[in-house]
């Protein structure tokens, strides 16, 4: 797993390292859901709908919805998706 130094970083600074790097942001922060809305992609924004669960919980959503999240990667149009159980 690669460290970019983030742990600390504002939601903006979240946002724009991503953006820089062509990367998707995965969230259960609704923040960057209304950052998405305010600004459209990139980056592309994955809105973990869950509530509290455990690690493994949330390995399993992804695992389960690897093709919806490679569709909605391919989509220019999408900025968001909101995945949950």
């Amino acid at each position: 797993m690669a460290n970019f130094g983030l742990e600390r970083a504002t939601d903006q600074d979240v946002w724009d390292h991503a953006r820089s790097n062509d990367f998707v942001i995965v969230s259960k922060d609704s923040d960057f859901n209304q950052m998405a809305f305010l600004y459209g992609a990139p980056p592309k924004v994955i809105w973990l709908r869950i509530g509290n669960c455990t690690t493994q919980q949330i390995e399993q959503l992804l695992r389960n919805r690897t093709a919806e999240m490679i569709a909605f990667s391919a989509e220019d149009q999408a900025a968001v998706l909101i995945l949950g159980f």
